[in-house]
């Protein structure tokens, strides 16, 4: 069952006008490249889009010379006075052009990496694509894998720098404890029982207990067989003071 015919009318939905667009154009281009190549033709094709983007291929080596050839041919001889001015503003113009369509070839490349604008090509450029894409994940990968290795060697190292600190730290608290412990005891021979020096200082001022009664009275004893009378006496002594 063949194809049915399609209305040549401007399509209205902007999605359809777009997918036929590139569909036509790559048909056009393939078509002018078989027809280079199979019959040997110097062919010139030059597309622009509804949004100016330009699409061009040439056969031949140079774009500049087939433009030239074909105006030699339909509109006679080029002008023998044209300045190298303008020679040089059609040379840059065309150097522009080519510029803006690699441009434009890049965005769709950029644009078909990121999955957007793949309805256009066929499953040859979807395949090439897929192994692209395969292929700088692999680098990706291999790529941060690298960077993790180095990040475990980095922390392998410090790790490895803490510890030798740290037995230098502890090493010196060491030392420190055994100064402070020969310090405080300096000859072991001078402790005695329980920790206690066996030699204590003597002096002037040291203490020494009075060997006396227990109970200190001052004045005189008390005598129980003296009777005190009440009362002071004639010499206002009292009784018992006297001796």
């Amino acid at each position: 069952m063949g194809r049915g015919r399609v209305e040549l009318k401007r399509i209205e939905n902007k999605i359809n006008r777009q997918v036929t667009f590139a569909k036509r154009r790559n048909g056009v281009l393939k078509k002018a490249y078989e027809l280079s190549v199979l019959c040997d033709a110097e062919v010139a094709l030059i597309i622009f889009s509804n949004r100016g983007k330009l699409y061009e291929f040439c056969s031949s080596s140079s774009m500049i010379k087939t433009l030239e050839r074909y105006q030699k041919c339909n509109y006679g001889g080029p002008e023998t006075n044209v300045s190298t001015r303008e020679a040089l503003e059609l040379s840059s113009q065309h150097e522009y052009l080519k510029l803006k369509a690699r441009y434009e070839a890049l965005q769709r490349s950029q644009r078909n990496l990121l999955g957007e604008d793949l309805g256009p090509l066929s499953s040859k450029e979807l395949d090439s694509l897929e192994r692209q894409l395969d292929s700088s994940l692999k680098q990706i990968r291999s790529m941060r894998t690298q960077n993790m290795l180095d990040q475990l060697t980095d922390l392998q190292r410090k790790e490895h720098l803490l510890n030798e600190a740290n037995e230098t730290l502890k090493q010196r608290l060491m030392e420190g404890y055994q100064v402070n412990s020969l310090q405080l005891n300096p000859n072991p021979e001078d402790v005695g029982y329980g920790g206690q020096p066996t030699h204590q200082p003597q002096g002037d001022g040291f203490y020494h207990p009075l060997e006396c009664e227990p109970t200190l009275q001052i004045g005189y004893q008390h005598d129980p067989t003296l009777v005190v009378t009440a009362g002071l006496s004639v010499n206002n002594y009292m009784t018992g003071w006297l001796p």
